[in-house]
């Protein structure tokens, strides 16, 4: 009863149907894989669609959960919403990091996943704690006065935690780079690396793999194709590793297409998707600061 007075009954019906198109868009992926003979244009259509869906399903079930948490069906949202960089970001975490309060009176926790919140941060936002979770993955802080109430998002985020305290819990190296480290872009046909110190790069190298453009379906041709293509990114990418090993620092932070970053999670200590492209100097460049850019939202 509560479900359809809330709007949740039908936010969950239509959640079911988009997971069971996903389960059916997933299947014909995957059985586009194995017979390896229809256009590579098809299969990633159908990768698109997939991203697409499980990108809706998410904001659903953000939705969901953000109605299941707001019993009074207020429809609260954030207060301000604002994109941190450069010495904007470092000012902001100044003033985060200078509140001092009583022991035990300033919350910190690193939220990983919103559609499952801690007790502690939902006691600890009330009514608020929905917000939280349409933030997640994010760092979350507020005080028992509730005058700081804010989720920033974190490039290099720190395992989950919750906890309180006399201050906030704030490591600069979560937002901010800080020390030595390797900056790498990888994408189906560009490479490129740049060690860093803080935010100055130190060195630089980059490459373009050439790899064949689509093709229209046609048999055994268009399966070979596929084929060589495939081989072509593999070997883009061994090329790519074969460079990260040669890196300078421990530190390792891999971005690019979500097709090819589970390729470097064991070599990297960070992965994340970025949007960058084009010529590989230009790319990482661009790359390093959409990845170290922070989404303020205060609630």
């Amino acid at each position: 009863m509560l479900d359809r007075v809330l709007g949740r009954a039908a936010l969950k019906e239509r959640i079911a149907e988009l997971e069971a198109e996903l389960r059916h868009t997933e299947r014909q992926l995957e059985a586009e894989q194995e017979r390896r003979a229809d256009a590579v244009s098809d299969r990633q259509d159908a990768e698109e669609r997939v991203n697409r869906l499980e990108d809706r399903i998410a904001e659903l079930e953000g939705e969901v959960e953000r109605r299941r948490d707001d019993q009074s069906g207020v429809d609260r949202s954030f207060a301000t919403t604002e994109t941190l960089q450069d010495g904007r970001l470092r000012a902001v975490l100044d003033r985060l990091s200078s509140v001092e309060t009583d022991p035990e009176g300033a919350f910190t926790a690193y939220v990983a996943d919103g559609r499952d919140l801690p007790e502690s941060v939902r006691e600890a936002f009330g009514d608020r704690a929905a917000l939280v979770g349409r933030a997640a993955p994010c760092l979350a802080v507020t005080d028992d006065a509730a005058l700081v109430d804010a989720c920033l998002s974190v490039p290099n985020p720190p395992e989950s935690f919750a906890e309180w305290s006399d201050g906030f819990a704030l490591e600069r190296s979560w937002f901010d780079p800080t020390g030595s480290f390797t900056f790498a872009l990888v994408r189906s046909g560009t490479f490129a690396m740049g060690e860093y110190d803080g935010d100055e790069r130190v060195a630089f190298q980059g490459f373009d793999s050439d790899l064949k453009s689509k093709h229209s379906k046609g048999g055994f041709s268009q399966a070979r194709f596929e084929r060589l293509r495939d081989e072509q990114i593999d070997n883009h990418l061994d090329r790519c590793k074969v460079a990260l090993e040669g890196r300078e620092t421990d530190r390792l932070v891999v971005v690019g297409e979500r097709t090819v970053l589970d390729e470097f999670d064991e070599l990297a200590d960070t992965t994340s998707t970025v949007s960058a492209s084009g010529d590989p100097e230009a790319a990482l460049e661009s790359a390093f600061r959409e990845f170290w850019q922070v989404q303020l939202r205060s609630l």
